[in-house]
């Protein structure tokens, strides 16, 4: 029963057994799972789920057993199709419930359930979901603000901070450079970033900014500028075709750094917006390069400068976006054609990419590096300070 004991010496402990089954709680225990998946959990994750329940050191308790149990079964064999138990047989009429109770849900979504119950008893144990409900991407590496996993030869970079719009703080810049950096030399063909949750990305975290060190802020503009040199040079670098998925709302470097990738595919709800004026900052992402090439200077002046806000057709008219789609089909429609991506062949595919790519390259390089010099600047003067405070000020407000 896929590591799952359960046992009773005689037939009266079944009172023992329903008693366990009206009071058992597991401490800490979450459920995880998402509102709405983009693949349900793969044969080799539903197997690796397997292997990380026989490493659980605690009992979970016979009522979570019970629907590990009645998942697995589902899973497996689909709904309920076996005779009813006969009423001494204690222990298999209870589990025989169990499973009967799931009623007709598929046997994907059974599998999809049994990953996430067993993730989040890994998690209740100090683990991480992320190693049983994905199997991990190249070195098995894990992370604390993503979710990369790699399927069909697609590697997907999911932004994993929902309850903060995925806001990317220093941790997750680096930790996106390492999943950038095990993408372009893992086995997958293509590599996909998406965001957990209704947002896309909301940029920076500006709680960045408030973090003086003791060198001052000029310390941290030059630490700040050399995180985002390496960052931006990580894109400009990466061999493979890069795919974004825009789920939601992008903001700030999350769209300045569309210009890099090779394809962006938008729901129709997806907005894009840049306010670096606003916060007293400048360009970044190469942005004051690839923009005014994608879009023409005049559109290019409005969302850099003026703060302009694009819905997610402007930004497809604009050139920014590759396709936009409906929402009630976003997921369904793009992951179906980047499945289909995925089985061209690999090298053709890496070295057309690197060919277009090459063309631009140097002045790409040149861009990033004028970019994080000027922001440097930015970042110590007061005109930057004074429109961050103001922000925080005015959120604070609300």
């Amino acid at each position: 029963m896929a590591g799952v004991s359960l046992k009773f010496s005689a037939p009266w402990r079944f009172l023992k057994l329903r008693s366990l089954l009206q009071s058992s709680n597991v401490p800490g225990l979450r459920l995880h799972t998402t509102s709405s998946r983009m693949m349900a959990a793969t044969v080799e994750q539903f197997e690796e789920a397997k292997r990380r329940l026989g490493t659980l050191k605690n009992d979970p308790g016979n009522e979570v057993k019970l629907k590990i149990y009645a998942l697995f079964k589902q899973a497996t064999q689909g709904p309920c199709n076996t005779p009813k138990p006969g009423m001494l047989d204690f222990v298999n009429k209870v589990k025989w419930d169990s499973w009967k109770s799931l009623g007709s849900i598929s046997q994907e979504e059974a599998r999809q359930q049994y990953c996430d119950l067993i993730g989040s008893l890994v998690v209740a144990e100090g683990g991480s979901s992320a190693q049983v409900a994905a199997k991990p991407a190249g070195s098995g590496t894990t992370y604390e603000t993503l979710l990369v996993t790699t399927e069909d030869d697609i590697t997907t970079i999911k932004l994993n901070r929902p309850s903060k719009k995925n806001a990317i703080t220093t941790e997750m810049y680096n930790e996106i450079m390492a999943a950038l950096e095990q993408a372009a030399k893992d086995d997958s063909v293509i590599t996909v970033f998406t965001g957990a949750g209704d947002f896309y990305c909301s940029g920076n975290d500006l709680t960045n900014f408030t973090k003086i060190p003791e060198g001052g802020v000029e310390a941290m503009a030059r630490s700040g500028g050399d995180l985002l040199r390496k960052y931006v040079k990580t894109y400009i670098d990466f061999p493979k075709p890069l795919v974004a998925v825009v789920n939601g709302p992008a903001v700030g470097i999350s769209v300045t750094v569309l210009g890099l990738f090779d394809v962006v595919y938008a729901t129709e709800r997806a907005t894009f917006h840049t306010p670096f004026s606003q916060l007293g900052q400048s360009a970044e992402g190469c942005s004051s390069y690839t923009f005014p090439k994608i879009m023409g200077h005049a559109k290019a002046t409005e969302m850099l400068l003026f703060n302009k806000k694009l819905t997610a057709a402007q930004a497809c008219d604009l050139g920014l976006v590759t396709e936009v789609f409906p929402d009630s089909s976003f997921q369904s429609e793009v992951w179906t054609r980047l499945k289909e991506y995925a089985k061209l062949p690999p090298n053709s595919l890496a070295l057309s990419k690197q060919l277009i790519r090459s063309v631009e390259k140097e002045r790409l390089h040149a861009v990033n590096d004028a970019e994080v010099e000027r922001l440097t600047e930015r970042w110590t003067s007061d005109e930057c300070f004074n429109a961050v405070m103001s922000f925080f000020q005015a959120k604070a407000k609300l």
